[in-house]
């Protein structure tokens, strides 16, 4: 789980980062859209699976657990989670608990789904191909996989 922790970290930094090496973070708000035939499946998926998940404009989906409390996290902010990731099938391909990670680093779905949370809320995303992986096989994640992340806040660093 560790190997595939820094693949996601390395992952998000060359393929969906808002952040140059050499540039600081700038954006608040990450209006990134998955393409219509991604929304699609995925919204098969989740009414398929009778998941009572709320859609967002951008081709994700996403169930709030809790909403915490306190100010929301930018997709510049550096935040500390706690996650699990699954594939549709189930099977877990990571997870950890208390690390940080700079939102503009991650994957796409991140940058425009921890933001919807404040400090101690819980979120689960459903993300579509495109706002996490796309075409890249990352592991144990086949390409173009729709993903499942539970995602605590613990905090906005």
């Amino acid at each position: 789980m560790k190997k595939f922790t820094f693949a996601l970290f390395f992952w998000a930094l060359v393929a969906g980062g808002c952040q140059q090496a050499d540039q600081p973070c700038t954006e608040t708000v990450v209006s990134t859209k998955a393409p219509q035939e991604e929304t699609a499946s995925l919204k098969q998926y989740i009414e398929t699976n009778h998941i009572p998940a709320k859609a967002d404009d951008r081709g994700f989906y996403y169930t709030i657990e809790s909403p915490g409390s306190g100010n929301k996290p930018t997709a510049c902010s550096n935040v500390t989670v706690n996650y699990s990731g699954k594939l549709t099938n189930g099977k877990t391909f990571d997870s950890a608990s208390g690390i940080s990670f700079n939102l503009s680093q991650l994957i796409i779905g991140w940058q425009e789904g921890i933001p919807l949370l404040a400090p101690g809320g819980s979120i689960t995303l459903y993300l579509p191909p495109s706002l996490a992986y796309g075409s890249q096989e990352q592991g144990e994640i086949p390409a173009n996989s729709i993903l499942v992340f539970k995602i605590d806040l613990v905090k906005v660093n």
